[in-house]
């Protein structure tokens, strides 16, 4: 891991997205890439002309030039090794478009606050089309805990396979792994199997199991989370049918939407 893509606008989770891009990319000596992205207006059925959109887009650009202006200033103090690129259009596509070489993708878990609707679903889109692991961070956030406790959420899907792997760049470098089997019924491969991968990495995690009675995995996940003093939580994605999340919930949009710390997600 050594290509973090951070996602760049004006708006009120930026600074969580930065704070915690440049904790990742000192702690792996890596190369921060900036995707600046003006958000094309939406036409509503409110009669807004192809000129009134040319100067909405046109003030959106003109606060992401001051924006950008502010962001370098910053970097150059930083001494990590960094590239911008400024891009219009939408930002789950945009962000996808950019991510061919990127090892993670940094955005917030939701982005309810946005001046455009609907943005809270871009992490969801970004799991599962752009292909890469994200980083998903609450807007509170203002570091990463990168050598503290870390809660990697196990239950032998293929999801959850291919966010061990990715994430053990970061694990290897945290003081304490809880590997957290949640038996809701669908586990697939003991916690042991993911133990044995991680300690022939050099982590020797600690497994912890929780059985539910009448509950819920988000809120098993989330108590073990405020329990251990978490500082992010390694899962995976999506692991059930998209369809089926949307309409009964699931553990990924749950913690989309309600998770304290970042979420490293894969799919």
């Amino acid at each position: 891991m050594k290509n973090i893509l951070l996602l760049v606008h004006d708006d009120a989770g930026q600074e969580a997205r930065f704070q915690v891009a440049l904790d990742i990319t000192r702690a792996i000596e890596g190369h921060l890439s900036c995707l600046d992205v003006s958000v094309m207006p939406q036409l509503m059925d409110d009669g807004i002309s192809s000129a009134g959109t040319a100067m909405l887009l046109a003030d959106e650009q003109q606060r992401e030039t001051a924006n950008r202006r502010t962001l370098e200033a910053r970097l150059a103090r930083e001494q990590i090794a960094w590239d911008w690129t400024d891009v219009t259009g939408a930002i789950a596509p945009r962000l996808a478009e950019a991510s061919a070489l990127a090892d993670l993708i940094v955005i917030n878990r939701k982005l309810d606050a946005f001046p455009v609707p609907e943005m809270d679903r871009i992490a969801g889109e970004l799991i599962v089309k752009a292909g890469k692991p994200i980083l998903a961070v609450p807007d509170s956030a203002r570091a990463l805990g990168i050598c503290g406790q870390v809660l990697v959420c196990w239950d032998g899907s293929a999801a959850a396979t291919t966010a061990l792997r990715a994430a053990v760049p970061l694990l290897q470098l945290a003081e304490r792994v809880i590997l957290l089997q949640v038996d809701d019924g669908s586990v697939r491969a003991p916690a042991e199997e993911a133990a044995a991968y991680l300690s022939r990495h050099v982590i020797q995690p600690i497994i912890v199991r929780r059985t539910l009675l009448g509950g819920a995995a988000a809120e098993a996940i989330l108590a073990e989370i405020r329990r251990n003093h978490i500082d992010y939580v390694v899962m995976g994605g999506f692991s059930h049918l998209r369809f089926t999340e949307a309409l009964f919930g699931g553990v990924t949009r749950t913690l989309l939407c309600e998770s304290p710390v970042p979420l490293f997600l894969a799919h």
